[in-house]
C-alpha cells in the first residue's frame, strides 16, 4: 500500500501536461483531425502516429479525474462545479472529430451505417422491456423478439405470447441458431452479406487508432473510482457516482455498437487485441499515473480473493488460514478456507459446528483444477478487464448494454463468451456478497441467456474452456457456504451435512442465474453428453445432490404448539425443483433412445453409491426414527426416474440397473415415510408443527413439483414392491401407518402408538395408498398422450376449469425441450377430444365468468378416474367436488340416481418388468388384512368407514382382475409348517382363498372385552405383540394350544423376512432370529392386560361378501347369483349395468369375477346363496357406542330443525320483500272506490326493516326511504352525433368535448349571461348534466330514529367495511344494498290524493288563476314550517346531504356566490337530472310503457315533496314570474323598457320550458291537484309549440319563408286559425321579420342552412321532435306524482299517445286524419297576440345581437343516448399506442399508464408526476370527468378498474383471449379481443349508476390512484 500512497502524492499536483490541448488546437479540433488522417494515409505513417499519440494523451489523460478522486471525499466536494463535466465533453467532441478524420460526426456515422453487414437485430432490452416470444418459430425455448421484429414477422397461427422481460434480454431476429428463417422479420430476411460493399480503408483508419487510447481511459477511470469498501459496507454511493461520471463515455461506446457491422468488427479488434492491452496497461512505463493505476487494479484483484498468476509467490503462501490449510490438500477445501478470509461475510463458516459439516469432504478430480477455477484470473485483453471491472461495479446497466450490443459480431461473442466462463467463480462471490442480488441476478441471467442458449458457442466453450468443470464447481463452492449437520435419523453421530434452508442464499434464490445457465447448457444434446460420461463430473454433481438430501427436517411436536412457523419450506422446495429437479430433466431429455444405455448405467450407478453414502452418513440400518420425516429425497428421485426412462425408453433390463434386496429395503423406507406422514398430517396429527406443515403436503402433490417428487417416490416404491416379498412390504405399509392393532377381529384393540380418533383416517390412508401403488400406471406402461390425457381428465373431474388454469395444473416436464410443451398440438387435441368449451355467459348479477372447459358425457362414463383424483388433490374438498359432480352427471344423464361410489377404472397394461408389482394382491398378509376388514365392517366396529370399505372392495377386484391365469382348482390343501400363518389361507392366490373357510381365529383383547365372556377354551400367551391367529379345524387348533402356538403379527413378520434377508447374505440362512421388539412401538405399562379369547368366524371372503350386500340392501337374501338367470353374463362379462353404482353394484360386480375365475367359486356363490341366512346378529351396543350414536342422532335431528327454521324464514323474508317493495309510496295502492258515503281515510303504511314494525310516517317519527345519492355526468355525455366515439389509438384521432349535452349547455348559460340578467337567467335553464345529484333506493324503508342508532352501532362496528361511516354510508339492513342517506316520507292520506285526481269542468281562465294565486302563497303548506317538526328537520339535513353530494362548482352558477336563485336553480334540477335520468334508463323514450323497472324503488314522489318544501321557502317576485308572462297580455311595454339600464330578462322564447315546468309545479302546495297540474303542462306547450315555429323559421332559407308567409296569411281568418301550425307559422315569420334576425344572413350562414326541401310532412316531424323531450319528462312526472300507468305504444304515435295522456288532445279528436301536432294547442289568450308580445321580446335583443340571437333559438332535439368510446377489435392495438405514450402533463412514460373509458383522456395511474393537491390524477379526473366516477382501462393490465367516491374496485377485463379468459396484468401474453357482452354489461352499470350495488370488492384509495 505505501508504494500506492506515494503515487498517490506524486501523482496530485503534476504540472508538467496542460489539461487541455493548446488554444490553437482546441479551435480547430476539424483542420487538426484531417491534417492528422492526411498523415496517417501516408505509406510512412510513423510520424502521424506519434504525433496523434501525443494529442490522445494530451486529450484523454486520466490525469485530471485522477486529482480530483485523489483524495476520495474533497474531490467530490471539488468535482461537483462545472469543471470535470466540460473538460470531459471536449474530450469526447475530440474523439468525435478525430474519428471522422475532420468532416462532421453525424456524415460519419451515416457512411459507416452504409456498411453494415449484420443480419442480425440484436437490439438489446432492459427489464420491464415488452417483447414477445413465438414457440412455433423458437429452437431454443429462450428465443425472443423486439415488438418491431415481431410485428414485420408473419406469426399468424402460431403459439406466441408477449411477455414483460425480467431480467432484459435481446432480439434474436435474424439468428438461425436461435430460431427459424421462417420466422424472420422482413428487415432480416434479406440481408446476407454478398451485396454489401467492401469497406473504405481510411474510413475506419482513425478509428482503429482512437479507440484503443479511449477504452484504455475507461478502465482508467473505473480503476481509479474504485474504492474497496470498508468493513464490508459496499459504498454504493461512491460506485454509483462514478458511473454517473462515465454515463455520456460509456453512451458514447454504444453510439458506436449502433453504427453497424463495420464499426463493431473495429471495436472487437480493438477489445480482443492482447498487445494493446499489454502495451497501455502493464504500468511499466515512466508515467506514474499508469503505474498507479496499474496497482489499484492489483489491490482490486488481491481484494476479491483472486491471484493475478504472476504474483502467485507473493500471495499464494498466506493465503490459507491456518484453520484450513489441512483441508486444502483434500481437495476443493482450500478454496472454501481462502473464502473465509476474504469474505467476512463466511465467517461464521468457520465456528465448531461447521467444522463437523466439513469433515466429510469428497474429493475432487484434482485439487489443482479448482483452485485455478475459483482463485485465478489472468487478464490478457481489454475485453477482460472491462468484464472484470463490470462484475465488480455489480454490473451496471449501461455496461451490460454495450457488452451486449456488440454480440452480432461472430467473433466478439465467442471471445466475451470466453471471458465470461473464465469469470464465473469471480461473478459468482460477487453475487453471494451483493446487497442487490435480485438486480445483479437479473443482469447475469440477461448476459448468460444471450450466450449459452447457442448450441454451437456452449459445445465450444464446453471443449475449449471446461465450462461444465467451471459449472459444477462453482455451483458446489456456493452451496458449501451454507451446510449445516442433517438431524435426520441418528442426531448425535450423523456425518451428512445438508443446505440450511434458513440461510440468505436459500432464501433469496440467490443460487438461481448460476442454476439457470446450468439448465440452459444441459439442454444442448452435445453438452449433456459431455457431461453423462464424464464420471468425475457425475461424482461431483451427485455430491452436489446429496446437499439437498433431507433438508428443512420437520420434527412432530408432540406437547407444545411449536412457537415459530418457520417458512424455510419455500426456499427447499424452490431449490430441490430448481438446483436438483430441473438438471435432471435436461439430462433425461437427452436418454431418449437406446444408444444413451450408457448414459444412464453411469448416473444410476454413482446414484445408487451416494445413496449407500447417505445411509451410511446418517447410520441408517432398517427402522427410520419415528415423528421426522423430510420430503426432500432428490438422489431417490434420481434413481428412480433414469430408471424408469432406461425400461420406458432405452430396453434397458430393469434388475440390471437394481440393486440387492438389502439396498431396495432401505430404498423404499424413506418414500413410504412421507406417504405415511401425508396421512398423518391429513389426519391432523401434526397440528402443533402449525400451518406450514400442510403447506409442505400440499407443495409436495402441487402441479408444478408433483412429476418431481411424489410420482418419482411412488415409481421407487413400486419398484421396491415388484422386487421384494410381498408380505413384508404390505406389513411394513401398515406399519408405518401405525394402524398394525387396528387388525384384529376383536371389537376392541389396544393401539399402542395411535390415538383412537386417528385411527379410522390412518386406515383410510393405508388403504388409499395401496391402491394408488397398485392402479397408477404413469411410469409403468402409460404413453405420453395416455399420460396428458388421464392428467386432464383428472383436473376437469375435479371443478371446470379455464384453458390457462388447465395448463398451469397438468403437470409437463419441467424442462421446456421435453417435448409436451404447453400449447402443442396434442395438448389442443387431447383437450378438444375429453372436453366440451362453456362460452363465458353473463349473469344478471354482473359476475364476471371465464370461459371454460368441461368434461364431456362419455369421460365422465368411461374415463373419470377417483385414484388420479386423490393423486392430484392438493385440498381434499377436490376429490368430493369430483365425486358430487360424478353423481350429478349419472342423475342428469339416467345412469344411477343414488348416491354412487368411486367407480372401478380399468387401468393400461402393466409394462413386463413391473409384473411382481401384482404379487402384492396376491400375498396372505393382504388376504388376512381383508378379511379381517371385511368381517369387521360386517359386525359394524368402530372406526371403519364407507371409504375403508370402498377400497377394501377395490383391492379385492383389482386382485381378481390381475390373478395369475390358470388356476387348478384342486390345489394342495395344506403347505408346510414353517409359515406361521399357513392355517389361514392355503395358498397366495386370491381367486382360490376368497372360497377358503376360516372356522376360528384367536385374538388377543383386553380383558374388558366382551370376547372375553364367551371363551371357554383356555387362554394361550404370546410373546408377540398383536393380533390374529385362525385354523379351520377345530382339532387343529387344540393341539395348537398345547405351547407351539404362534400368533400371526404383521410387525414380527416384517421383522423377521428383514433378518432372513440380511442373513442370506450372511451364510446363516437356516438360522430362525428372534426379532427384536423394538421400544418404540410397545408402551410399557400403559396397556391393560391382554388376554385371548378365541372366536368362531365360519366365513370364507366370498360368504362376507353376500352378507354385505344384504347389509348393503337392508334386504335379507338380496343377493341372487345373476346367471342362473341368464347363462350369457359368464361369456360376456362387460355389462355395462355394473360400471356405475354404490357398494351393492360393487359387491355384485366382484362376484360376478369371482364366478367367472372359477368354477368352483361360482359353486360356492350359489351354494351360500341357497342356504336361507339367519339374520344378522343384533350387536350387544356398549355404553360408550351408544352415547356416540346418540350424539350423531341428536346432531341429525338438530340439523333438521335448522333446515327447517332457515326455509322458514327464507319464506317469510321473501314475502317480506314482496310487501315492502309495494308499499313503499302511497301513488302505488290501488286508489279507493269513492262510491261510500264516508270514505275512510287510510294512510299509507310503511314498514321499519330494522324494528320490524308497521305504521304510517308521522311528524315525529317520520319513517324514511333508503337512497344512495350520487353525483352524476352520465347525461351530460349524450352526444348529438350519429357514429359512436371511438377511443383514440393513433396520434391523428382525438376526441373533443365540444358535442357533449353538458358542453351545449354550459355555453347557453354563458351565453343568456353575457346578455341578460343573471337571476332571470337562473330561471331559463337547467344545471345537473354534469354532476347533477341521482337519487336511488332500494325500496326499504326505516324509521329515522332507527336508522340513526343503526348508524352509532356501525360506528362501533370495528369490523373493516367497505364503506365509510363517518361520511354517512351503510348498507340497507335488509338487502344489503349500499346507500348514504334516508329520504323522508312525506305523511300523506291516500284518500286525498284520490280526490285531487277527480277532473273538474272549470275553464281554463279558472285554472290558471288559481294556479297564480297558489303560487303567490308563500308557504302556504300543510306542515307549517315555523313550528319545527321531527319530519322538517329531516328534511332539511336530508337537502344538506343532496347539496353535499356533488362539488361546488356544479351546484354555484350565478354570478353573485351564494344568491338565492342558485339554490333555487340547483333544487329544481335535482329533479330534472332524475327524470332525464330515467327516461334514458328507459331507453330515451316511453313506447314500452307500463311502470318502470325502477318504478317500485322510484323515489321521485318523496324527493318532490323534499324539494317542493325547501323550493317554497323562496317565493318568486310576482312581477318576474314567468306564469304571468304565459298567460296575461302586458300593455305598457315601451314604458318598462326604456325606464331600466340594467341588463334585461330573459326573453321567454329563449326559456327551456321543461325547467319551467318544474319551477311552476314545484312551486304549488303539494299534494297537487291533477288539473292543475295540466292546465300547467296545456300553458307551457303553447310555449313550447312556439319555440319549435321560431326555430324551424330561423332553419329554412329566405324563399321558403315567402313561401310560407303568404300561405298561411290566406288560411288566417278560417275557424280553427289558431290550431293550425302554418297559419302561426306565417305569423311568427311575419313578427320576427319586424326585427333583425333574418337580415344578416352572411355567406357563413349558408352553411347552417338545411339545403333540403320542406314538404308540409318533414315540418311536421321536426315539430313532433321537437316537442317530445318535454312530453316525456312530463308523461313521467304525472307518472310519478299521481300515480297513473304509462300506455305503450310504437315509436311513431309516442307523440299523439303522450300528449293524449296527459290530457292536451281534446277528447273528442277523431283519430282517422293524419295526426297533427298543432291540434293539441290549448291557448290561454288569444294566440296573434301573446305570441306577438313574445316575438317582440326577441327582436329587441337581436337588435344589437342579431347572431347570438339566432344562435340561442336554434336547439338540437334529437340527443344520442350516452354510451362509453368504442374500442378496437383486438387489445393490442390499444396496448401498443398507449404503452409507450407520454403523459401530456408530466411528458413522461407512466409506469401505470390508464386511459378514461368515458371521454378518451390519457392518464399516469399513481403517478406522483402528476399529483395535485395530494390527488392523484385518476382520482382527480374522476371527479372533473364524472363527477366522482372514473372508468378507466389499465393499459399494462387489460383491467378496468372503477372510481366511485372515496373508494374504487377492480371491475374485470372486457378482454378475453380465444378461450374466453381473462389476462389480468397480462401474465399470459395472448392476443386478447374485445367482448362485447362485457362491455354492454359495463356501459349498462354506468347508465344505471348500479357499480355500488354489483360490484362488491370496494376498498378506499385514498387519493392515491
Amino acid at each position: 500500500m505505501a508504494a500506492a500512497a506515494a503515487a498517490a502524492a506524486v501523482g496530485g499536483p503534476q504540472p508538467p501536461q496542460p489539461e487541455l490541448p493548446a488554444p490553437g488546437l482546441s479551435l480547430d479540433k476539424a483542420a487538426t483531425a484531417a491534417h492528422l488522417k492526411a498523415a496517417l494515409s501516408r505509406p510512412d505513417n510513423r510520424a502521424g502516429a506519434e504525433e496523434l499519440q501525443a494529442l490522445l494523451e494530451r486529450v484523454l489523460s486520466a490525469e485530471r479525474p485522477l486529482t480530483a478522486a485523489a483524495d476520495g471525499e474533497e474531490a467530490a466536494a471539488a468535482g461537483g462545479g462545472g469543471g470535470p463535466g466540460a473538460a470531459e465533453e471536449e474530450a469526447l467532441e475530440w474523439c468525435k472529430c478525430l474519428l471522422a478524420g475532420g468532416g462532421g460526426y453525424d456524415e460519419f456515422c451515416a457512411a459507416v451505417r452504409a456498411y453494415d453487414p449484420a443480419a442480425l437485430c440484436g437490439l438489446v432490452w432492459t427489464a420491464n422491456f415488452v417483447a414477445y416470444r413465438c414457440r412455433t418459430c423458437g429452437i431454443s425455448p429462450c428465443m425472443s423478439l423486439c415488438a418491431e421484429c415481431f410485428h414485420q414477422g408473419d406469426h399468424t397461427g402460431h403459439d406466441f405470447n408477449m411477455f414483460r422481460s425480467q431480467a432484459g434480454g435481446a432480439c434474436d431476429c435474424g439468428d438461425s441458431n436461435v430460431m427459424r428463417e421462417s420466422g424472420f422479420c422482413k428487415r432480416h430476411q434479406i440481408k446476407s452479406s454478398s451485396n454489401i460493399p467492401c469497406v473504405p480503408k481510411d474510413l475506419l483508419m482513425m478509428s482503429e487508432f482512437v479507440l484503443p487510447r479511449f477504452i484504455f481511459c475507461l478502465i482508467q477511470y473505473l480503476r481509479e473510482g474504485y474504492n474497496e469498501p470498508a468493513a464490508d459496507v459496499p459504498s454504493e454511493k461512491d460506485l454509483n457516482k462514478v458511473l454517473q461520471l462515465l454515463e455520456p463515455q460509456i453512451s458514447f461506446l454504444e453510439d458506436l455498437t449502433k453504427m453497424g457491422g463495420a464499426m463493431r468488427s473495429v471495436l472487437t479488434q480493438v477489445l480482443t487485441n492482447q498487445q494493446n492491452y499489454k502495451d497501455l496497461t502493464s504500468g511499466l512505463g515512466e508515467n506514474a499515473c499508469a503505474k498507479k493505476s496499474h496497482e489499484k487494479y492489483l489491490i482490486a484483484l488481491k481484494s476479491s480473493g483472486l491471484t493475478y498468476p504472476e504474483d502467485k509467490l507473493v500471495y499464494g503462501v498466506q493465503e490459507p488460514s491456518a484453520g484450513t490449510s489441512t483441508l486444502a490438500v483434500q481437495g476443493f477445501a482450500g478454496a472454501a478456507g481462502t473464502f473465509g478470509q476474504l469474505d467476512s461475510s463466511d465467517e461464521e463458516d468457520q465456528d465448531g459446528s461447521q467444522g463437523l459439516g466439513k469433515r466429510k469432504r469428497v474429493k475432487l478430480s484434482g485439487s489443482t483444477k479448482d483452485q485455478s477455477i475459483m482463485d485465478v484470473l489472468k487478464h490478457k485483453s481489454f475485453l477482460e478487464e472491462l468484464l472484470f471491472w463490470t462484475i465488480k461495479y455489480e454490473f451496471p446497466q449501461k455496461m451490460v448494454t454495450f457488452l451486449l450490443n456488440m454480440l452480432p459480431d461472430q467473433e466478439y461473442k465467442v471471445a466475451f463468451t470466453k471471458t465470461f466462463v473464465q469469470h464465473y467463480a469471480f461473478i459468482m462471490k460477487t453475487l453471494k456478497k451483493s446487497h442487490e442480488s435480485d438486480t445483479m441476478s437479473n443482469r447475469i441471467v440477461h448476459i448468460s441467456v444471450q450466450l449459452f442458449s447457442n448450441e454451437e458457442l456452449a459445445r465450444q466453450v464446453t471443449e475449449e474452456c471446461q465450462l461444465l468443470d467451471i459449472m459444477v464447481t462453482v455451483l458446489l463452492y456456493m452451496m458449501e457456504s451454507c451446510l449445516i449437520k442433517s438431524e435426520l435419523q441418528d442426531e448425535e453421530n450423523s456425518l451428512h451435512v445438508v443446505v440450511n434452508c434458513g440461510e440468505a442464499l436459500l432464501k433469496n434464490n440467490t443460487y438461481w442465474p448460476l442454476v439457470s445457465d446450468f439448465i440452459n447448457i444441459l439442454s444442448h444434446q452435445s453438452v449433456a453428453k459431455r457431461f453423462l460420461e464424464d464420471h468425475g463430473l457425475l461424482v461431483t454433481w451427485m455430491n452436489f445432490v446429496s446437499f439437498f438430501q433431507g433438508m428443512n427436517l420437520n420434527k412432530r411436536e408432540l406437547n407444545e404448539h411449536v412457537e415459530f412457523e418457520s417458512q424455510t419450506y419455500y426456499a427447499a422446495f424452490a431449490a430441490e425443483l430448481e438446483a436438483c429437479a430441473q438438471p435432471m430433466w435436461g439430462l433425461l431429455s437427452h436418454c431418449k433412445v437406446r444408444e444413451t444405455q450408457e448414459y444412464t448405467r453411469n448416473v444410476v450407478r454413482y446414484c445408487l453409491e451416494a445413496l449407500q453414502d447417505w445411509f451410511d452418513a446418517i447410520n441408517f440400518v432398517d427402522e427410520p426414527a419415528p415423528n421426522q420425516v423430510t420430503f426432500h429425497l432428490p438422489l431417490h428421485r434420481y434413481y428412480a426416474m433414469f430408471l424408469s426412462k432406461a425400461v420406458k425408453c432405452q430396453e434397458l433390463d430393469l434388475d440390471s440397473v437394481l440393486p440387492d434386496q438389502e439396498m431396495l429395503m432401505k430404498l423404499m423406507i424413506h418414500p413410504l415415510q412421507i406417504q405415511a406422514s401425508l396421512a398423518e398430517i391429513h389426519s391432523n396429527m401434526w397440528v402443533r408443527n402449525g400451518l406450514q406443515i400442510k403447506g409442505q403436503a400440499m407443495t409436495y402433490v402441487q402441479s408444478h413439483f408433483c412429476n418431481s417428487m411424489i410420482d418419482p417416490d411412488i415409481y421407487l416404491l413400486q419398484v421396491c414392491a415388484s422386487r421384494l416379498d410381498p408380505d413384508y412390504f404390505i406389513s411394513s405399509v401398515f406399519e408405518r401407518f401405525k394402524v398394525v392393532d387396528l387388525l384384529t377381529m376383536a371389537s376392541q384393540h389396544q393401539n399402542t402408538v395411535l390415538d383412537a380418533e386417528h385411527e379410522r383416517s390412518m386406515l383410510e390412508g393405508a388403504l388409499t395408498f395401496l391402491v394408488i401403488l397398485l392402479s397408477l400406471r404413469l411410469h409403468l406402461g402409460m404413453s405420453d398422450d395416455e399420460i396428458l390425457r388421464a392428467e386432464m381428465v383428472a383436473q376437469l373431474c375435479m371443478n371446470d376449469r379455464t384453458h390457462s388454469s388447465l395448463l398451469d395444473l397438468i403437470p409437463e416436464n419441467p424442462n421446456p425441450k421435453s417435448g409436451i410443451i404447453p400449447g402443442s398440438y396434442s395438448f389442443e387435441s387431447v383437450l378438444s377430444a375429453v372436453a366440451d368449451f362453456k362460452a363465458p355467459v353473463f349473469e344478471p348479477g354482473g359476475s364476471m365468468q371465464q370461459g371454460m372447459y368441461t368434461p364431456k358425457a362419455e369421460v365422465w362414463d368411461q374415463e373419470f378416474d377417483p385414484v388420479m383424483v386423490i393423486l392430484r388433490t392438493v385440498y381434499r374438498r377436490d376429490v368430493q367436488s369430483a365425486m358430487d359432480r360424478y353423481t350429478a352427471f349419472l342423475k342428469q344423464s339416467g345412469k344411477f340416481p343414488g348416491n354412487p361410489w368411486p367407480p372401478y377404472k380399468k387401468r393400461t397394461p402393466l409394462h413386463p418388468s413391473y409384473k411382481g408389482l401384482m404379487r402384492l394382491l396376491h400375498c396372505k398378509t393382504l388376504h388376512i388384512v381383508l378379511f379381517t376388514l371385511l368381517y369387521k365392517i360386517l359386525m359394524d366396529h368402530q372406526n371403519l368407514s364407507e371409504h375403508v370399505l370402498c377400497m377394501v372392495l377395490y383391492l379385492i377386484e383389482l386382485g381378481l382382475e390381475n390373478s395369475a391365469e390358470e388356476e387348478s382348482d384342486e390345489e394342495a390343501s395344506v403347505c408346510g409348517p414353517e409359515r406361521c400363518h399357513d392355517s389361514w389361507f392355503p395358498g397366495s392366490n386370491l381367486v382360490s382363498n376368497m372360497r377358503h373357510f376360516i372356522n376360528y381365529v384367536r385374538v388377543r383383547v383386553p380383558e374388558t372385552a366382551p370376547e372375553v365372556k364367551r371363551d371357554s377354551l383356555a387362554s394361550t400367551s404370546s410373546d408377540s405383540l398383536s393380533s390374529l391367529q385362525s385354523s379351520r379345524r377345530p382339532k387343529v387348533l387344540q393341539r395348537e394350544n398345547s405351547g407351539t402356538a404362534q400368533v400371526f403379527s404383521l410387525v414380527a413378520e416384517r421383522r423377521k423376512k428383514f433378518q432372513e434377508i440380511i442373513n442370506r447374505s450372511s451364510s446363516e440362512a437356516n438360522q430362525v432370529v428372534r426379532p427384536k421388539t423394538s421400544s418404540k412401538w410397545s408402551a410399557p405399562g400403559s396397556a391393560p392386560q391382554l388376554t385371548t379369547a378365541i372366536l368362531e368366524i365360519k366365513e370364507s371372503i366370498l360368504s362376507l361378501l353376500i352378507k354385505l350386500h344384504h347389509k348393503l340392501s337392508g334386504k335379507q337374501n338380496s343377493y341372487y347369483p345373476p346367471w342362473l338367470d341368464d347363462i350369457e353374463i359368464l361369456i360376456q362379462p362387460e355389462i355395462p349395468k355394473y360400471n356405475h353404482g354404490d357398494g351393492i353394484t360393487a359387491v355384485e360386480r366382484i362376484l360376478l369375477k369371482a364366478a367367472l375365475q372359477s368354477r368352483m367359486n361360482k359353486r360356492i356363490i350359489e351354494e351360500i346363496c341357497r342356504k336361507v341366512t339367519p339374520p344378522v346378529p343384533p350387536k350387544k351396543i356398549t355404553a360408550a357406542e351408544k352415547k356416540t350414536l346418540d350424539k350423531e342422532e341428536r346432531r341429525q335431528k338438530a340439523r333438521e330443525r335448522q333446515q327447517k327454521l332457515l326455509a322458514e324464514f327464507a319464506s317469510r323474508q321473501k314475502s317480506f320483500m314482496e310487501t315492502a317493495m309495494d308499499v313503499d309510496s302511497p301513488e302505488n295502492d290501488i286508489p279507493m272506490e269513492i262510491t261510500t258515503a264516508e270514505p275512510q281515510v287510510s294512510e299509507a303504511v310503511y314498514d321499519c326493516v330494522i324494528c320490524g314494525q308497521s305504521g304510517p310516517s308521522s311528524e315525529d317519527r317520520p319513517t324514511g326511504l333508503v337512497v344512495l345519492l350520487q353525483a352524476s355526468s352520465v347525461l351530460g355525455q349524450c352526444r348529438d352525433n350519429i357514429e359512436p366515439k371511438k377511443l383514440p389509438i393513433t396520434e391523428e384521432e382525438q376526441i373533443y368535448p365540444w358535442d357533449t349535452y353538458a358542453a351545449v349547455h354550459d355555453v347557453r348559460l354563458s351565453l343568456l349571461q353575457r346578455y341578460f340578467k343573471d337571476s332571470s337567467c337562473l330561471l331559463a335553464v337547467s344545471i345537473g348534466w354534469e354532476g347533477g345529484v341521482y337519487v336511488q333506493t332500494c325500496g326499504h324503508t326505516l324509521h329515522i330514529d332507527c336508522h340513526k342508532s343503526y348508524m352509532e352501532s356501525l360506528r362501533n362496528d370495528q369490523v373493516l367495511q367497505g364503506f365509510s361511516v363517518d361520511k354517512g354510508e351503510f348498507t340497507c339492513p335488509l338487502c344489503r344494498q349500499f346507500a348514504n342517506s334516508v329520504l323522508p316520507c312525506y305523511p300523506g292520506s291516500n284518500v286525498e290524493s284520490n280526490l285531487w285526481q277527480r277532473p273538474s269542468n272549470k275553464s281554463i281562465q279558472d285554472l290558471i288563476k288559481e294556479v297564480e294565486e297558489l303560487q303567490g302563497r308563500p308557504g302556504a303548506f300543510p306542515v307549517s314550517i315555523s313550528s319545527e317538526t321531527n319530519l322538517s328537520k329531516e328534511m332539511e339535513s336530508v337537502m344538506k346531504d343532496i347539496k353535499n353530494t356533488t362539488q361546488k362548482k356544479y351546484r354555484d352558477y350565478s354570478k353573485t356566490p351564494g344568491s338565492p336563485d342558485n339554490d333555487f336553480l340547483f333544487m329544481y334540477s335535482v329533479a330534472r337530472t332524475n327524470l332525464e335520468l330515467e327516461l334514458i334508463h328507459r331507453g330515451g323514450n316511453l313506447c314500452s310503457g307500463g311502470a318502470s323497472t325502477a318504478g317500485k324503488r322510484s323515489c321521485l314522489n318523496q324527493l318532490f315533496h323534499v324539494l317542493a318544501l325547501h323550493m317554497r321557502l323562496y317565493s318568486i317576485d310576482s312581477e318576474y314570474n314567468p306564469w304571468r308572462k304565459l298567460t296575461q297580455l302586458v300593455e305598457e311595454v315601451n314604458s318598462q323598457q326604456g325606464n331600466e339600464e340594467q341588463q334585461p330578462e330573459v326573453p321567454i322564447l329563449y326559456h327551456d320550458v321543461t325547467s319551467l315546468l318544474l319551477i311552476q309545479i314545484l312551486m304549488m302546495p303539494q299534494p297537487l291537484r291533477k288539473d292543475h297540474f295540466t292546465c300547467i303542462v296545456k300553458v307551457l306547450f303553447t310555449l313550447l309549440y312556439t319555440q319549435a315555429l321560431v326555430a324551424l323559421s330561423v332553419k329554412c332559407n329566405e324563399e321558403d319563408r315567402s313561401a310560407w308567409k303568404h300561405m298561411g296569411a290566406l288560411k288566417k281568418n278560417t275557424c280553427d286559425a289558431e290550431k293550425s301550425y302554418e297559419v302561426l307559422l306565417s305569423f311568427v315569420i311575419s313578427e320576427l321579420s319586424k326585427g333583425k334576425l333574418y337580415h344578416e344572413e352572411g355567406t357563413q350562414e349558408c352553411a347552417m342552412v338545411s339545403p333540403i326541401a320542406w314538404s308540409p310532412e318533414s315540418m311536421e316531424k321536426y315539430l313532433q321532435d321537437f316537442c317530445l323531450p318535454f312530453l316525456r319528462i312530463t308523461s313521467l312526472l304525472q307518472h310519478h306524482l299521481f300515480g297513473e300507468d304509462l300506455p305503450s305504444c310504437q315509436e311513431e304515435e309516442e307523440f299523439s299517445v303522450l300528449s293524449s295522456c296527459l290530457g292536451l288532445l281534446p277528447t273528442f279528436y277523431q283519430t282517422e286524419h293524419p295526426f297533427i301536432s298543432a291540434s293539441c294547442l290549448d291557448w290561454p289568450v288569444p294566440a296573434f297576440d301573446i305570441i306577438s308580445q313574445w316575438c317582440f321580446e326577441i327582436n329587441s335583443f337581436t337588435e344589437r345581437h342579431a347572431e347570438q340571437g339566432k344562435a340561442l333559438l336554434i336547439q338540437e332535439s334529437r340527443w344520442k343516448l350516452p354510451h362509453l368510446l368504442q374500442l378496437p377489435e383486438n387489445y393490442n392495438t390499444i396496448f401498443q399506442y398507449y404503452h409507450r405514450k407520454t403523459c401530456s402533463v408530466c411528458t413522461k412514460v407512466p409506469k401505470d399508464p390508464a386511459v378514461c373509458l368515458v371521454c378518451g383522456t390519457f392518464v399516469c395511474l399513481k403517478g406522483l408526476c402528476c399529483k395535485q393537491q395530494s390527488y392523484c390524477e385518476c382520482v382527480l379526473h374522476s371527479q372533473n370527468c364524472g363527477a366522482g366516477t372514473g372508468i378507466f382501462l389499465l393499459i399494462n393490465a387489460s383491467v378496468i378498474i372503477i372510481i366511485r367516491g372515496h373508494r374504487f374496485c377492480l371491475w374485470g377485463s372486457v378482454y378475453l383471449d380465444a378461450h374466453g379468459e381473462e389476462d389480468r396484468d397480462l401474465r399470459r401474453g395472448k392476443p386478447l379481443y374485445i367482448c362485447k357482452e362485457r362491455y354492454k354489461v359495463l356501459e349498462q352499470q354506468w347508465i344505471s349508476h348500479t357499480f355500488d350495488h354489483i360490484n362488491k370488492r370496494w376498498g378506499p384509495h385514498y387519493n392515491g390512484l
